[in-house]
């Protein structure tokens, strides 16, 4: 299936300054949207709006902020949108971490894969709600892996305090996105939010994950250096992005992937959630736990107080 952008719509992609959020960003401002690269490092950001500007003079784009190892960053984040916008139309939850060596924490105290790739981005969908709500047949698009099909949501250990194991971790944060992105899609139509919740997975592409967080001389890094050929351009891999992103054929709660060789390359297609996300109680207990741990309710969210004051009315549930 060929992805179809839409030229009229705004985005906003968290870590969209490198990887597979740069090349979705490029994408759409290529397309003609008006683009919102959000990520942790300025100088990043200034030199991925100054690219894209570079391979599309006319586009919009511009830089925000956005350190998902920290919930008071996400707010401000929020809160910052909230005031500048008046609408959003596509929401990406990409930015991720993979794997480091040992246990590292965010500055909220959540173990730092399940923090930076699921807990901050339940957080800012809360938060761009109500702009999401404004949007023009709004999406919210979140990724996942294919190493959610290993993982297990561990309820009595969700940090990962009594044993860490890297790739256990990252399993478990990425079926916790997939799961996420299925129960947004039954809230919103439980409650009215008028949104289409959607999972993609680039599969194995190559970008920076496997250099960053196990580091560029360990087996994943090496690996990822001297066998670069197993892996997927980035381009590549964001087109499962794109398509949920953009598409008309896209559905509500769809997932979508690879289409050849087990989901690991070529063009987007369906792909097969794996049967633990398809858990309806344990995905609400997830949804309830989440809301505890980053001290934000989507219904509150529905309402335009500041970001701001809704992160501190919950502040005392966070971990």
């Amino acid at each position: 299936m060929a992805a179809t952008i839409t030229v009229t719509a705004s985005y906003t992609t968290s870590g969209g300054t490198t990887g597979l959020g740069f090349e979705t960003a490029l994408a759409f401002a290529r397309a003609g949207g008006d683009v919102i690269v959000a990520g942790r490092n300025p100088a990043r950001g200034a030199e991925a709006v100054a690219r894209i500007q570079k391979s599309m003079p006319s586009a919009t784009v511009a830089f925000e902020t956005l350190d998902l190892g920290d919930l008071a960053s996400v707010a401000a984040c929020g809160d910052r949108l909230n005031a500048k916008r008046e609408s959003i139309d596509v929401l990406i939850n990409n930015a991720g971490v993979m794997t480091p060596p040992r246990r590292e924490t965010t500055a909220d105290g959540f173990e730092l894969q399940m923090g930076t790739n699921y807990l901050s981005h339940f957080a800012l969908t809360a938060y761009l709600l109500p702009l999401l709500g404004h949007g023009k047949d709004p999406r919210v698009v979140t990724l996942s892996s294919v190493a959610a099909r290993s993982g297990v949501i561990d309820f009595d250990d969700l940090q990962s305090e009594r044993g860490y194991r890297p790739m256990q971790a990252y399993s478990q944060s990425k079926l916790a996105c997939l799961m996420f992105a299925f129960e947004l899609q039954r809230r919103s139509d439980a409650a009215g939010w008028g949104l289409t919740s959607i999972a993609a997975h680039p599969s194995i592409s190559r970008t920076d994950l496997l250099h960053n967080a196990p580091g560029r001389f360990s087996v994943q890094g090496l690996t990822r250096s001297l066998l670069w050929f197993l892996f997927q351009p980035v381009a590549q891999g964001a087109l499962p992005t794109l398509f949920a992103a953009t598409s008309p054929d896209a559905q509500k709660a769809g997932y979508y992937g690879p289409n050849r060789l087990s989901e690991t390359r070529g063009y987007p297609a369906d792909a097969k959630p794996p049967p633990q996300s398809l858990d309806l109680e344990a995905a609400s207990r997830l949804w309830e736990e989440s809301s505890m741990l980053t001290g934000v309710d989507f219904g509150q969210c529905r309402i335009p107080p500041t970001a701001a004051r809704l992160f501190s009315a919950g502040a005392d549930g966070r971990a």
